[in-house]
């Protein structure tokens, strides 16, 4: 079932955006050779907690065989594409990084994810990570009460493809509220279905997974990070929205 959000409930989880947008803020300024993943991961932490939020990812139920989730983001380091856990990995010069991060905040969650590059990086690594942003934004200009998810999801796969990339299918976005994931699933290409119509007060989490080579991924043995099956580069890019009776807001950027 979707859930519709009222004004006050969307002010709430722009507070809690705010909080998010700030982590990856304070994230994105950390970010450098010689800097572990697991640092990264105190760091956005410890903010969150200062701010009397919840990191929303932590002690999330995964797969049947996989622990609990034992981190505050999630750090997925050049082929990895969701869900990568923090670790001993040390950041080196070139690799690309995404961050995706969950606040809980007065009773709201929000979501979003980016990718960094660490030092001096490829030419087409960077392309990989703008045409992923980018594809967000095309698909945010359809996100228009009256059109319908797959408005979204084709201007999504059709930017992302006229670029030479691909984009992940097993993985998609989502509705999000007093749940992080909430009806309903907002996939980045064309699945044969319309999806619902959008309405004022739905709040979803978009957030295109694009790879530079083909769209298949592989679990690893922990049963939380994916990888390309292909062993190519990928980069992911997400904002919370709202759906008004004009334009769409993004929650977690800063004003």
């Amino acid at each position: 079932m979707i859930t519709l959000k009222s004004k006050s409930e969307i002010e709430r989880m722009r507070r809690s955006g705010e909080i998010l947008a700030n982590t990856h803020r304070i994230i994105a300024e950390s970010i450098k050779p010689g800097i572990t993943t697991l640092e990264l991961d105190r760091i956005a932490e410890s903010y969150i907690r200062s701010k009397g939020a919840i990191p929303s990812f932590k002690g999330v139920k995964g797969l049947p065989g996989a622990v609990d989730y034992p981190a505050s983001i999630c750090a997925s380091v050049n082929n990895e594409v969701v869900h990568g856990i923090p670790g001993l990995r040390v950041l080196k010069d070139g690799d690309i990084i995404s961050i995706d991060i969950g606040v809980f905040y007065e009773g709201y969650h929000t979501d979003s994810a980016n990718t960094y590059g660490v030092g001096k990086i490829s030419e087409k690594a960077a392309r990989l990570i703008q045409v992923t942003r980018e594809s967000f934004f095309e698909g945010l200009k359809h996100a228009l009460a009256g059109n319908r998810i797959v408005d979204i999801s084709g201007a999504i796969q059709d930017y992302v493809e006229r670029h030479g990339f691909s984009v992940v299918r097993d993985y998609v976005g989502h509705g999000i509220g007093t749940e992080m994931h909430e009806s309903p699933q907002v996939p980045n290409f064309r699945t044969g279905r319309p999806g619902p119509r959008l309405q004022p007060g739905m709040t979803l989490a978009i957030e295109p997974m694009v790879n530079e080579g083909g769209y298949a991924v592989k679990l690893l043995g922990n049963r939380w990070t994916v990888v390309t099956a292909d062993g190519s580069l990928s980069a992911h890019y997400e904002h919370t929205i709202a759906i008004t009776d004009s334009e769409p807001i993004i929650l977690t950027e800063l004003n």
